[in-house]
């Protein structure tokens, strides 16, 4: 069955799409969902990788995490910690992109019975109903560092660390430019990283922030989606970047101010 285009009509047997050179995307509710990586989502990262196109992994794991995600041998680099450091899944090797917390960090989470959903070496991730605490903390010991929201979770970084920051040096490093790439996410923490591509797209799970964001929005949930995405990538079947949208800082400028909504790979509803 033929892919719709963004208004809805099939696919003609032409392309008249944009040509991109690679594709980032989430892990945890974008490609993988309890840790579980389908077989038909594993073939078409194949697929992909087959046709000479990279392949990034843009997560807020923590390297000790990512031993656990499947077939990560796949993806050429990996942008972890939400951006806080760059790892080579062939090598094992992390760099870092950001300084850590001070040790005082952990004593005043221990100190306050703050339960940590994960840590790594720069990021702390608690459960939404922590938030407050956390920030309490964060702001007693004088750290100005943001919270950012990741489902039900609330992750903890230094100010100007995200998604888009850590593609940007994962771009410098695989020589591409952020119009040569794909971006494809689920939550709240998957905006900057949208924004940082030459096409952002939203699986049809993602929350409705990042839907009304998002260049196109797939038809298919975690996993089904972004094969979705791949069979239209590798058809050369994607929009091109809109003239200024990416500037040369990797952001998308000004955001997608405009208001306009997604376009759609999935048809529109018919009126009742």
């Amino acid at each position: 069955m033929s892919i719709p285009r963004r208004d809805g009509r099939p696919t003609p047997g032409e392309h008249h799409g944009h040509s991109y050179r690679a594709l980032a995307s989430n892990g945890d509710g974008t490609l993988v969902r309890h840790k579980q990586l389908a077989r038909g989502t594993v073939a078409a990262l194949e697929r992909l990788r087959a046709s000479g196109r990279r392949l990034i992994l843009a997560t807020g794991e923590p390297r000790q995490d990512l031993a656990e995600f499947p077939h990560l041998d796949l993806f050429d680099l990996v942008v972890a910690e939400n951006g806080a450091g760059l790892y080579w899944p062939g090598t094992g090797k992390l760099t870092p992109l950001a300084e850590p917390p001070p040790p005082a960090l952990a004593r005043e989470l221990r100190r306050c019975g703050i339960e940590t959903a994960s840590a790594g070496r720069v990021i702390v991730s608690v459960r939404r109903p922590q938030v407050v605490a956390l920030g309490a903390v964060l702001r007693d010991l004088g750290m100005d560092w943001q919270l950012i929201p990741n489902r039900k979770q609330v992750m903890a970084l230094p100010i100007g660390v995200d998604k888009a920051t850590g593609l940007a040096a994962a771009f410098a490093h695989l020589g591409l430019s952020p119009a040569e790439v794909v971006g494809v996410g689920d939550a709240d923490n998957d905006l900057p990283m949208l924004r940082a591509c030459g096409c952002g797209v939203a699986v049809a799970n993602a929350v409705p922030l990042l839907q009304a964001q998002a260049d196109l929005v797939t038809r298919g949930g975690t996993g089904k989606g972004v094969v979705e995405l791949i069979e239209r990538l590798l058809a050369d079947d994607l929009p091109a970047p809109a003239r200024g949208q990416v500037g040369h800082n990797g952001r998308k400028d000004g955001g997608f101010t405009d208001g306009r909504r997604a376009r759609e790979c999935r048809p529109p509803t018919a009126p009742r």
